[in-house]
């Protein structure tokens, strides 16, 4: 007797035992066949067939209209198993897709991660989460022999892994140029050569570079097309907005990029953050750059990191938990 012959006695033996008893110990006997045919890889058309032959051996009687219905059941099931197993087919590649963009998640992680420097009289606050797993926004700090400590806060116009990777870029380029890290401007006109050059068309990259020289107490920043940072006056208590001029990268090749400069006093703060954080969408509509500003004013007197953790602890509260653009909010201050 072959494993066909084997499975075709088993079942008969369960449906006749069912048909007599109606027991719910012959029902889980049923269930846990099932299994083992889902094991054997026997495909829907197959089981039922398998059920109409059996029935038609233990009631040779049964009407023809009947036995004409099995023939229907069994066409509308061959239909079924493609379908069923082409569903299969595409939920197995999106399984092996969600595990390599897992793997490409961590691995961003781990090359756009920096840690934050050590500058004598600076605290520094640092968070950049990403809406989905993969993330267009970077932060990146640099520190060079002089204790100078230049910073980029970067947003690339998309999400996903085309954003991901063209983030990837821009930090590759950065540090391969080190000695342009002193002039913010000149950092800026070299990335947007090579964005111009090696990015689609479509996208385009916001980008906002400062320097904070310890030695003057000294904040020079440029910005391309990105997000107005604030800057805090502490002694005035008052915030205003960081304005710079300057198109985003990659739409004109001769693009250059105007430097300003701010000098920081005792608490003085530099804010700089991504749009994530100024177009962050409650259920009552947008939230205004006012309101950034208060919470950061209600958090003010916690160090930098923590002003930044609060904030976008409270952000993701009104967003019910969960963001829809990707997070960065980095905040430099002068300590007494």
């Amino acid at each position: 007797m072959d494993d066909r012959d084997l499975q075709y006695q088993k079942y008969k033996s369960i449906l006749e035992n069912y048909l007599q008893e109606q027991s719910e110990q012959t029902l889980y006997k049923g269930q846990q066949f099932s299994r083992k045919m889902i094991e054997q890889k026997i495909s829907p058309e197959e089981a039922v067939s398998l059920h109409v032959s059996v029935l038609e051996e233990l009631f040779p009687d049964i009407p023809q209209r009947l036995k004409n219905s099995y023939d229907f059941l069994l066409e509308m099931m061959i239909g079924y198993g493609f379908a069923y197993r082409e569903h299969q087919s595409l939920r197995s590649r999106q399984q092996q897709l969600e595990s390599e963009i897992e793997i490409a998640a961590n691995m961003q992680q781990t090359l756009l991660a920096g840690d934050k420097p050590d500058v004598k009289g600076l605290d520094i606050g640092a968070i950049s989460k990403p809406a989905q797993k993969m993330s267009g926004d970077y932060y990146h700090f640099v520190q060079d022999e002089n204790n100078c400590m230049s910073v980029a806060i970067a947003d690339v116009i998309g999400k996903g892994i085309p954003a991901a990777l063209c983030m990837s870029m821009i930090k590759y380029t950065m540090d391969s140029a080190p000695e342009q890290r002193m002039q913010p401007g000149a950092v800026l006109e070299n990335l947007n050569r090579v964005v111009e050059q090696n990015v689609d068309p479509n996208m385009f990259i916001t980008m906002f570079y400062g320097l904070y020289d310890p030695r003057v107490h000294s904040f020079y920043y440029a910005g391309a097309g990105h997000e107005p940072g604030f800057f805090y006056d502490a002694e005035k208590d008052e915030f205003e907005e960081l304005y710079t001029k300057g198109l985003v990268l990659g739409v004109s090749k001769k693009t250059s990029y105007q430097e300003y400069q701010r000098v920081l006093y005792g608490n003085d703060m530099v804010i700089m953050l991504s749009d994530g954080v100024t177009e962050c969408r409650s259920s009552s509509g947008f939230i205004e750059r006012d309101e950034i500003v208060a919470m950061i004013r209600k958090y003010i007197h916690l160090s930098a990191q923590e002003i930044v953790d609060e904030v976008y602890r409270e952000l993701e509260r009104l967003q019910e938990f969960e963001l829809r653009d990707d997070f960065t909010l980095v905040i430099l201050r002068r300590e007494v």
